[in-house]
């Protein structure tokens, strides 16, 4: 990885996150031939559990061939993909299969969907136990299916696992992480990260990236104004920055921010409890990150997302209880661009070298999460002043 990456989170237009039950490979082929004309180079994915692994021995092999279809449509177009396993948690929901489930009902901030039905039962302990066991076994099918495959830049071992349970130590989340590291590298000869988010910084969720990520290549981290309540508009530009530094920090490794972004605001709409930009000052909230993450020394910057969403999905999980969840893409439903992807399609055509991270101040991490949320707010506080912003005027 010699120069600093540019991509994006995929879901199809048509289908969004039914992409494995309704797979269209037209409209995935055609998706990555506009994603390479923009000069983008990776593509993040996410296989839904449930489709893959409908039983703890049991695989799909209609999933695991849509897969392959899926990733030789990417190489076919020059692209790196990044495959997101044990989705799981994706837009506000905990997509789950029925056997991983506890067995009574359990309160939940997030709905849980199983079987097309909405649950109140919530994720068991997957971090341990047969749960582990099931997804250790799953990883050796899937890796050894593709073992060398030249268009997997990475494996990605959860979308924001920890909004689907948090572990019950950081040993337990630690194990977790080496276990399917391991098995993934053994059976597939390629190399592993995990998707964290901002709120393992922002609270104490008993994920320590320090032991978390000891078994990647690199991190990854999360990020979005609109959803940090440290932030100081929804077009700050530093909070993506700041939550890059404290991973790298945290991690003592190098870091993709595989997902960035704000929602657009809907033309003529009210305002809503999630703030959102219009599509001009995304444009330049886009172009202001991306100066900031390549010139810090991250490794690349991933947008959320390729796509709006066909309006006929309106009334599906997650849009009906989430409207803002459809207006995050560079492309409106239409297939008409935003100019938020003319800027990072500038950008990636820059093919800007990767810069060796400034010397950062210092930040215990076990004292960090001995004094949330004080210690955010003041890392926070150091970091604006240090690097003397403001949020990107409209």
């Amino acid at each position: 990885m010699a120069r600093f990456l540019v991509g994006v989170n995929y879901w199809p237009r048509a289908s969004a996150m039914a992409m494995w039950s309704r797979f269209d490979a037209g409209e995935i082929d055609e998706d990555f031939a506009r994603i390479a004309a923009l000069g983008l180079d990776v593509v993040r994915f996410f296989l839904t559990w449930e489709t893959f692994q409908p039983g703890p021995d049991d695989f799909s092999s209609y999933a695991l061939r849509d897969f392959e279809i899926f990733i030789e449509r990417a190489n076919a177009r020059g692209l790196r993909v990044m495959p997101t396993l044990f989705c799981g948690h994706m837009s506000g929901v905990n997509w789950m299969p029925e056997w991983t489930l506890e067995r009574r009902e359990a309160a939940s901030r997030f709905r849980t969907i199983s079987g097309g039905r909405v649950t109140r039962r919530a994720i068991a302990d997957f971090y341990t136990g047969e749960l582990l066991e099931a997804q250790r076994t799953f990883v050796r099918v899937l890796g050894e299916r593709v073992r060398d495959h030249p268009a997997i830049l990475v494996w990605d071992l959860g979308n924001e696992f920890s909004n689907l349970r948090v572990p019950a130590s950081p040993d337990d989340a630690a194990h977790w992480s080496a276990a399917l590291a391991h098995d993934l590298f053994e059976s597939s000869n390629l190399p592993v990260t995990g998707g964290t988010h901002g709120e393992d910084l922002s609270e104490d969720r008993n994920l320590r990236l320090s032991s978390l990520c000891e078994p990647w290549k690199f991190a990854t981290m999360h990020g979005y104004p609109a959803y940090s309540s440290f932030a100081r508009a929804t077009n700050d530009p530093e909070v993506v920055p700041f939550l890059f530094e404290l991973s790298e920090t945290f991690s003592d490794k190098s870091v993709l921010f595989s997902e960035l972004g704000n929602p657009a605001c809907a033309p003529g709409s009210a305002p809503t409890d999630i703030p959102c930009l219009d599509e001009d000052d995304m444009a330049r909230y886009a172009r202001a990150v991306l100066e900031r993450l390549q010139a810090r020394g991250a490794l690349g910057a991933l947008w959320w997302c390729w796509s709006d969403y066909a309006p006929e999905l309106a009334a599906e999980p997650p849009f009906d209880e989430a409207p803002h969840e459809f207006r995050f893409g560079i492309v409106r439903n239409d297939g008409s661009e935003k100019p938020v992807a003319k800027v990072l399609g500038e950008f990636a055509r820059r093919r800007l070298p990767l810069v060796l991270p400034a010397d950062r101040t210092h930040i215990d991490e076990a004292r960090y999460y001995a004094a949330l949320p004080l210690s955010l707010d003041a890392a926070y506080a150091e970091h604006c002043a240090r690097y003397e912003t403001a949020p990107v005027q409209g």
